[in-house]
């Protein structure tokens, strides 16, 4: 979960009032939030929730506790819509059709009024990171810069640019190198060139003189990009594949700064070619929809019979406007907020607004005598015949990056089923198996005594055009061992002593094209005509992919079929 850091000074200067620890501890569930420490003058909050980016600053918690205590949020009133446009002040951002293969979307803002100190340039600093890292994953997708705005000349062009023929002085450096030298010559460029690399345009932004401001999503100029404390007027821009998480990005940080002290300018962008939201938008935009729950789904969800008026004040305290019409409830959502994909996250914001504390405790109306189900009174069986073979059991996420579940094991990701909008690249793909998560304890145990002998019972879920749903989740055993004799032998006298003590009959068959296993020396189990798993001895280039050197066998079981 995201963790911010904040001085004290400058959250309890936004809060208006300042704290016991006791205090914030009672308070901060209300932003989804948790105290995790208070030393030095540096308050340490955990968020809880990776659906709020609003949420990852100091400013954004800020501004919910507000809500909840009935203090007027401030009238943002720069932002445009569809229908309204603010003028820009002659302040436009080009964005180039040469981008479009690389990275095709860039938008920003502007801001004066407000010389920058040590705290805020900290925290507009952890916001960017935070953004960039978690919602941007990890700027794959986002990617923030902040700009001296006294020595642009607009407009600010946004284009694709020949890496070899382009050069400048990033920040941190005294000489100026190609766009592909920074690549392996700068820091920030061995960690996040390698999502433009392959691209034979690399993007690139500077003013109408040539100013250069950066190389996104890499680093900055050390001239334009290079904002000290002290500062007053900047230049946000945001540069991505997306253009809704642009924008509420650019929408996050204009209500953070605007809170902060600063005005915020809007900034025309011109697009080469047609958006979802035209060629021309200026920025910040507001471009959310209005959100309904009908009153009586309210009371059905939440167990209790609130009237319109309690939920409008409950969303209210929450910063979300609303009307109760026909008994349906009506909500405009928050610029800073884009995360209500159902009714229900409109319930649970009226149900954290009214206060847990304030629902009356029901005893349940109906007693039932609770039992283990088949599937665990099975999975237990399994377990336990695991440990008494030597095995330790091992507990793992049911998410993983595309990196883990595919690229290392040479899975195909047709099979795969992919998070259309992660949060993070280290949660995108749900796991198709076991196996890649008991390498990933493999590598990270090089240096332990072999030989090593793991296993977990757990699910697994993957695409099955079979299903009505087009996926499948299924309770699954999963084993590795390791060490320097390790072959398919062993693996299939692991099998045979389950199978003895499941009272099970197998048989075994060919198995072709999987790439994870060495060919020839893996296989699938058989229990009459139908396949229940797979095992073998792990290829080495799924072994290299792992940074594991030793000979490993695994094996995977589904315990659905196994039981039935």
């Amino acid at each position: 979960m995201p963790k911010i850091d904040t001085t004290d000074t400058l959250f309890f200067g936004l809060l208006g009032r300042t704290m016991t620890d006791d205090e914030l501890e009672q308070i901060l569930p209300v932003a989804k939030a948790e105290l995790d420490g208070h030393e030095d003058g540096i308050l340490k909050i955990e968020l809880n929730d990776t659906n709020r980016p609003d949420l990852w600053s100091s400013a954004g918690v800020v501004r919910q506790l507000k809500s909840y205590w009935g203090l007027e949020a401030p009238l943002y009133d720069f932002f445009s819509t569809r229908e309204e446009e603010f003028e820009s002040g002659g302040r436009t951002l080009h964005v180039e059709q040469s981008a479009k293969d690389v990275r095709p979307y860039s938008v920003g803002f502007a801001t004066r009024g407000h010389k920058v100190s040590e705290d805020e340039l900290e925290a507009l600093i952890q916001s960017q990171e935070k953004l960039c890292h978690n919602f941007g994953r990890k700027r794959r997708t986002i990617a923030i810069g902040l700009y001296r705005s006294d020595l642009i000349t607009y407009p600010v062009h946004y284009r694709g640019v020949d890496p070899d023929k382009t050069s400048f002085v990033p920040l941190g450096l005294d000489r100026e190198i190609s766009l592909r030298e920074i690549l392996t010559e700068h820091p920030k460029g061995r960690e996040y060139g390698h999502i433009v690399a392959d691209s034979p345009l690399f993007p690139f932004l500077c003013d109408d003189k040539g100013g250069v401001l950066s190389f996104p999503p890499v680093i900055n100029s050390d001239r334009i990009g290079a904002v000290e404390v002290g500062d007053e007027n900047l230049f946000l821009e945001f540069s991505g594949m997306d253009l809704k998480d642009l924008l509420l990005a650019a929408a996050i940080m204009a209500c953070d700064m605007a809170d902060m002290g600063w005005e915020i300018l809007p900034v025309k962008v011109i697009f080469d070619e047609e958006t979802e939201f035209g060629r021309e938008i200026t920025v910040p935009y507001y471009f959310q929809e209005p959100i309904s729950a009908p009153l009586d789904q309210v009371h059905k969800t939440l167990g209790e019979a609130l009237d319109g008026e309690s939920v409008v004040a409950a969303l209210r305290r929450m910063g979300i406007y609303a009307i109760c019409d026909d008994d349906t409830i009506w909500a405009t959502v928050p610029e800073w907020r884009n995360d209500f994909l159902h009714a229900v996250d409109l319930i649970e914001d009226v149900m954290i607004g009214h206060g847990l504390g304030n629902f009356e405790p029901e005893m349940p109306r109906d007693f039932t005598v609770g039992r283990l189900s088949k599937a665990e009174e099975f999975a237990r069986k399994i377990k336990d015949l695991m440990v008494g073979l030597g095995f330790q059991e091992m507990m793992y996420n049911y998410l993983g990056s595309r990196r883990e579940y595919i690229d290392n094991m040479r899975y195909p990701e047709q099979k795969c089923i992919i998070i259309s909008n992660p949060m993070s690249e280290n949660y995108e793909v749900v796991r198709p198996s076991i196996i890649p998560s008991l390498l990933e304890s493999e590598m990270m145990s090089a240096h332990s005594p072999y030989p090593h002998k793991i296993f977990e019972v757990g699910k697994i879920a993957y695409r099955d055009d079979r299903d009505l749903s087009g996926t499948v989740t299924r309770n699954a055993l999963g084993f590795l061992a390791s060490d320097r004799l390790m072959g398919f032998n062993d693996v299939t006298s692991i099998i045979a002593t389950l199978s003895y003590f499941l009272n099970i009959e197998y048989s075994l068959a060919a198995l072709e094209g999987d790439l994870r296993f060495i060919e020839g020396r893996c296989a699938r189990i058989m229990v009459g005509e139908r396949e229940v798993g797979v095992f073998g001895e792990i290829h080495p280039q799924v072994l290299e992919n792992w940074g594991s050197v030793m000979p490993t066998i695994a094996c995977e079981i589904d315990l659905d079929l196994l039981r039935e």
